[in-house]
């Protein structure tokens, strides 16, 4: 992956937020109509920025932590990644910027950050 003007963007949303807790709290039926509009409202805003994106990405699942001290199961804030481009940082977090992940569903942020050439040498 060429890496001049690519960025890594990673949905955060944490299970025991207060967000997460009145989305659980919601009755099935309300749910489901939020998750219906939430997911019409994502692939909206794919459409709108279709041209940006260099990676659809997806959903995280569990997750395993490999350390020196072996392999054990993890939580973390992670929900999801996206690579996209951009002519800045700048312009590639403006393209987030009231996107349903935060708007709709109950994530927390997006976190955008630059893919860095590998050192050589």
């Amino acid at each position: 992956m060429s890496t001049g003007n690519t960025f890594l963007a990673v949905f955060l949303g944490s299970k025991s937020s207060p967000r997460m807790a009145a989305w659980n709290a919601l009755p099935d039926e309300e749910r489901q109509a939020k998750a219906k509009e939430g997911m019409a409202a994502w692939k909206a805003w794919m459409a709108k920025h279709s041209e940006a994106i260099a990676e659809m990405g997806g959903p995280l699942g569990k997750t395993k932590k490999i350390s020196e001290h072996g392999i054990e199961d993890v939580s973390n804030d992670l929900g999801g990644f996206m690579v996209v481009r951009a002519a800045s940082q700048e312009e590639a977090a403006k393209l987030f910027e009231n996107h349903p992940q935060f708007t709709i569903f109950p994530g927390q942020s997006v976190e955008v950050m630059p893919v860095l050439p590998i050192p050589q040498g």
